[in-house]
């Protein structure tokens, strides 16, 4: 039996999962890290910290499963996309590692729209304007740091400081340099007017190479640390969004995946690089041919969490309370949701817009606000509760509305997450969206896209479609015809709402700060 180890670098953790040739989990080992917000609006991490978590993890899960190193045909990574580390001549970073939360660069993202033909540079490179953007965060440094950029020699997102220190190259796969702003997705090369708008060159830029390539020889002070052969294989691989459509099986036509966790994405896989009219969507690529497009949310757990904290903060558990914005236990989490079933659909009225952390999809509105519509003297928070569930479910929708109408119809879903474990939130799902959810088994959905992605591209797997076969579903749910009706009614109104409320956000950020 032949193994593969799929490496999944989040925002929280960094994860290492050992997957045999038939895409069964063997071995898992998870390494959790800071992340870090020394001002308003940071969100930054240090890339050793990373660095150390990847050669410890796949360690651990070289040891713990007991195999014979030989028989490790490679190492394959996902990655969290929009990272920016700027690197210096020596190769030694300058700055730490911004993340996609990282917001500083918001009043940026304004001049990058001002500065070109926004949709123009959207229609190539598949990414809005946003702070989340490396794009948008190289305009930020350029302008408010400028002898600091001045000093960068190198321009890369996270797996690449791994892959050089493990590897000693310097390439990008396509999948993480179309989540960069800066590449052009149908020629596959840099965009030079978004280049010339961050203020750098490609050759700060990291050598292009399909999510398939191999790097064939690994540091052996690092291959000494992990317990493997410096011979072993490292297939570059792709970003974890994509990873995760490939992981839950969904890269057929008429599927699409939608996770959620603490924030959340609905994405569809097509067949070559597809840009919506307007630029509420993205587009990053899976392999040359495979394309995922999609739309990621801000605002998915993490708006339960906050409901948690500030209408409920009796119910936290007394071992919680010491922690920093601890996510919700199983306990509370159960507690909650049971409060919403008490609702009927709609919450009688009340309507919840969830935004609040800005949002990405389908607003790129970084001032984006969260807010309640209709509330009345009988709601009570049970109502709340199901309208704050509610209100997450209905944001998804509008990004998958728009996807349909970009990448075709999808007859059903497969979910992923943890939040999109429970019962309830799978029924409001099929409900709200009239399709019927698949929900996988496999829990390492990245992870195992990885592993999928090395197993073909190493010649073990003939097709990436033979995922579709190994995924077992773990449970299925199809919409209540009587729960569709209701949510019928009441999806417009959210959507009219959402449309005048944007246009306020603006105001509204002007009026707190005066």
């Amino acid at each position: 039996m032949n193994y593969v180890v799929g490496i999944d670098i989040g925002t929280s953790s960094t994860k290492s999962v050992l997957f045999d040739t038939a895409g069964q989990q063997i071995a898992r080992s998870a390494q959790s890290y800071a992340l870090k917000s020394p001002e308003p609006g940071a969100a930054e991490q240090d890339p050793n910290d990373i660095l150390q978590a990847a050669t410890q993890t796949v360690a651990e899960v070289i040891a713990s499963s007991g195999i014979d190193p030989a028989q490790l045909l490679g190492i394959s990574f996902s990655a969290a996309m929009h990272t920016l580390l700027l690197i210096n001549k020596e190769n030694q970073p300058i700055t730490p590692m911004y993340t996609w939360a990282d917001n500083r660069s918001d009043r940026w993202a304004d001049f990058v729209k001002a500065s070109t033909n926004a949709n123009s540079l959207y229609q190539r490179t598949g990414l809005p304007a946003h702070p989340m953007s490396p794009l948008v965060k190289l305009v930020w440094l350029r302008y408010e740091q400028p002898e600091l950029f001045k000093q960068a020699a190198r321009i890369i997102a996270i797996k690449e400081y791994v892959l050089w220190h493990w590897c000693g190259e310097w390439v990008i796969d396509h999948s993480m340099a179309t989540t960069t702003g800066l590449l052009e997705l149908r020629s596959l090369c840099w965009d030079s007017e978004a280049l010339t708008l961050a203020g750098i060159k490609q050759q700060q830029l990291s050598k292009l190479v399909p999510t398939t390539h191999q790097l064939s020889h690994i540091h052996p002070d690092y291959a000494q640390k992990m317990g493997i052969s410096a011979n072993t294989s490292v297939v570059v691989g792709a970003s974890d969004g994509v990873l995760s459509n490939l992981g839950v099986g969904a890269i057929s036509s008429g599927t699409a995946a939608i996770t959620i966790g603490t924030s959340g994405a609905v994405r569809q896989v097509v067949n070559g690089p597809i840009t919506a009219s307007s630029a509420q969507l993205f587009c990053y690529a899976l392999t040359e041919n495979l394309w995922v497009m999609g739309g990621a949310v801000n605002n998915g757990g993490i708006a339960l969490q906050w409901a948690r904290d500030s209408l409920m903060p009796y119910s936290i558990p007394h071992e919680e309370k010491h922690l920093s914005n601890p996510e919700p236990s199983a306990s509370t989490y159960e507690r909650l949701t049971k409060m919403a079933e008490t609702v009927s659909p709609g919450a009688e009225g009340l309507i919840f817009h969830p935004y609040l952390l800005g949002e990405r999809s389908p607003l790129w509105n970084a001032q984006a606000r969260a807010s309640f519509f209709g509330l009345g003297r009988h709601h009570t928070q049970a109502h709340l509760v199901r309208a704050v569930l509610e209100g997450v479910v209905y944001n998804l929708h509008v990004v998958f509305s728009a996807l349909e109408q970009s990448g075709g119809r999808v007859t059903k879903l497969r979910a992923s997450g943890g939040f999109a474990r429970s019962d309830l939130w799978q029924q409001m799902l099929a409900d709200i969206f009239n399709r019927t959810i698949e929900v996988p088994k496999v829990i390492e959905s990245s992870a195992l896209g990885a592993a999928a992605l090395a197993f073909w591209a190493l010649g073990e797997w003939d097709s990436l479609e033979q995922i579709e076969a190994r995924v077992e579903i773990a449970q299925i749910k199809t919409p209540i015809a009587e729960n569709v009706r209701r949510y019928r009614k009441f999806l417009p109104i959210y959507n009219a709402l959402l449309v005048g409320f944007t246009e306020q956000y603006a105001a509204l950020r002007e009026a707190a700060q005066d």
